[in-house]
């Protein structure tokens, strides 16, 4: 016979919770079935005003932007093929979003006059903030592509727009993952 103490049995609750929120996936994980997609050999980046930062690879391409209303950080990896790699540009907006229908008509007219046509769109809660995921298809140019606009509404008055481009059609749900895993280690300074 087996004896387990209550202190045991506590110690084997702690840790199947600790390993079972480990393997939890974010919203837009789940939405986009992603496998956990780590990249190695991070940095944090902050934006200009100091408003958030974002951990991504060393070896990427970033450019910072600022104006009057949003700060920006625009990335990608320069070393692959257009068709091979992410575009990933986090913006704060100093501006008031409501995720309502006119909102959502705006967004739909605005693809529409891209030829884009959207293929996803979820509500969702992300940095404990309201959220709402909406994913275009298309061409741009000679390439098809793909662009999936996350807005955040951090209060009345600002929100960030993490947008993700993806040009060609190889490994496009891989790519989107691989920048989800970026844009899920936000980190808001305010």
């Amino acid at each position: 016979m087996i004896y387990i103490s209550k202190n045991s049995c506590f110690l084997i609750f702690i840790a199947s919770l600790l390993l079972y929120s480990c393997h939890q996936k974010s919203e837009i994980s789940k939405t986009f079935d992603c496998e956990t997609a780590a990249f190695k050999n991070l940095e944090k980046v902050e934006d200009v005003k100091n408003v958030f930062s974002i951990d991504l690879p060393k070896d990427w391409k970033i450019n910072l932007y600022r104006d009057d209303i949003q700060s920006s950080i625009f990335t990608a990896d320069t070393t692959k093929q257009l068709t091979e790699t992410v575009l990933l540009d986090v913006t704060f907006i100093q501006k008031n979003i409501n995720f309502d229908e006119t909102f959502l008509i705006s967004q739909e007219q605005e693809n529409l006059s891209k030829n884009l046509i959207k293929i996803k769109s979820k509500e969702f809660i992300f940095l404990d903030k309201p959220s709402i995921l909406n994913r275009y298809k298309g061409r741009k140019g000679d390439f098809s592509y793909q662009i999936c606009n996350i807005f955040i509404k951090l209060n009345e008055q600002n929100f960030i727009l993490a947008k993700t481009e993806i040009y060609g059609d190889s490994l496009v749900n891989k790519r989107f993952c691989s920048a989800f895993s970026l844009i899920e280690n936000i980190k808001l300074k305010k």
